[in-house]
């Protein structure tokens, strides 16, 4: 008999822990699943010394630890374009839209005087790794777009980075045009109702006309605890509960290095920040939004770390290599 429970007691230790939440989230102890009593202090001060809108730190589904108020929605602004890239996946896979496919190919332009031919070349791939070589004014731009914006045809398409909100808007036209869905309702049925989201709905989505473009931005607002549902999805290789959500080999792909950027400790691969593999393991990105909106992925360790923060409410700063460096050390302890 007691041989008989120590099997079955191995094979339960040997099934994999849930990788996603239920219809609710539920937290856990980290003491019960090997972390130390000290490992999370890191969170502990970073919450309370930036008092962002809401912290989580998720693992295996479940919530280690949580500040703030992960059930209210903001705005989560280029988060935005790391949203898009999951759609991105299906519609390359079903053939809708192609990653060699120019912009001429796609009859795309702007307002008069229009694209160059040159600027016309730039494919899809090119626009979602920053890499187009189209310096155009694009809604939504920050200050720090506009003043380091190259001039104009100084880069050919493909051969240099530039974070570049014309790129991402430009994706958003491409993918309504290709696929004749709404971003948001496509983004709702796709991937929010599937994975369980408890707040988003295709309201929560808008598109942000420039006199300076046709093409618009497509803001979202989003809980953290369902931004942080959306990280589970991607740690989980872009399946929840044995559904193929996003194709796996693009997650793979869509997250993996593909152009060196102007920030010394991220990459940048298709609409997501790329993490080190020294310190962070395979597979890490950030998808990261103005003002302290944040979501970091750890498949290594199944992790997924959120903050939002409004302006208004949050403390001294929210700063994305302030909440890299404090990862880092969440994810040398973790087990």
């Amino acid at each position: 008999m007691n041989r008989l429970l120590a099997i079955i007691a191995l094979c339960l230790w040997a099934l994999p822990l849930r990788a996603e939440p239920g219809r609710h989230w539920r937290s856990i102890d980290p003491a019960s699943t090997g972390w130390s009593a000290t490992a999370l202090q890191p969170l502990q001060d970073y919450a309370e010394l930036r008092r962002p809108t809401a912290l989580l730190l998720v693992q295996n589904g479940a919530i280690l630890a949580s500040f703030g108020d992960p059930a209210r929605k903001v705005g989560v602004a280029s988060v935005r374009k790391s949203l898009l890239s999951a759609l991105y996946g299906s519609a390359v896979a079903d053939g809708r839209i192609r990653l060699d496919a120019t912009l001429a190919e796609l009859d795309i332009d702007e307002k008069p005087p229009g694209l160059t031919g040159q600027e016309k070349g730039a494919t899809v791939r090119d626009l979602l790794t920053a890499r187009s070589g189209i310096y155009l004014p694009a809604a939504h731009e920050t200050p720090d777009i506009k003043e380091k914006r190259p001039a104009r045809g100084s880069h050919p398409p493909g051969s240099f980075w530039f974070y570049n909100n014309w790129d991402f808007n430009t994706l958003g036209t491409i993918y309504r045009q290709r696929t004749g869905d709404d971003i948001f309702e496509s983004f709702a049925r796709r991937i929010a109702a599937p994975i369980g989201m408890e707040d988003f709905s295709a309201r929560d989505g808008r598109y942000a006309l420039s006199p300076v473009s046709i093409h618009p931005a497509y803001p979202f607002r989003l809980s953290a605890r369902d931004l942080a549902r959306f990280g589970v999805l991607y740690t989980n290789g872009g399946s929840w509960n044995g559904r193929q959500l996003v194709p796996a080999a693009w997650v793979r792909e869509s997250t993996a290095p593909h152009a060196a950027t102007d920030r010394p400790t991220r990459g940048y691969a298709y609409m997501w920040w790329t993490l080190p593999e020294g310190g962070f393991g395979r597979g890490a990105a950030l998808a990261s939004g103005y003002g302290g909106q944040l979501l970091a992925i750890v498949p290594d360790k199944r992790l997924v770390m959120v903050q939002t923060a409004e302006t208004r409410r949050s403390g001294i700063g929210t700063r994305t290599r302030d909440f890299i460096a404090m990862l880092r050390k969440i994810v040398a302890t973790a087990p």
